[in-house]
């Protein structure tokens, strides 16, 4: 893992409520939320950004009301129209 410094405003952990540890917890959160939202990485780098495995970030999201998963209409609707294949035998 590579480190990242960030600054903030000293009263902002008065203003959350939180300590440094929490505050570190959150911001990499909502930045893995961010990104998965924004489809700009997958379910398990985002779990690995916020520090949590996939099951938890899954839970995470849930927890926030955010889409668990991410669906592109144009797929699903050519994944609709295929044909559907029986496989029973």
């Amino acid at each position: 893992m590579m480190t990242l410094t960030l600054e903030f405003p000293e009263n902002i952990f008065s203003a959350l409520r939180c300590d440094m540890e929490s505050l570190s917890k959150e911001v990499r959160l909502a930045a893995a939320t961010t990104w998965y939202e924004q489809g700009k990485v997958s379910q398990e780098v985002a779990a690995q950004v916020a520090g949590m495995n996939r099951t938890d970030f899954l839970l995470a999201l849930s927890r926030m009301g955010k889409d668990s998963f991410q669906v592109d209409l144009s797929d699903l609707g050519r994944e609709l129209s295929r044909p559907v294949l029986d496989t029973a035998m």
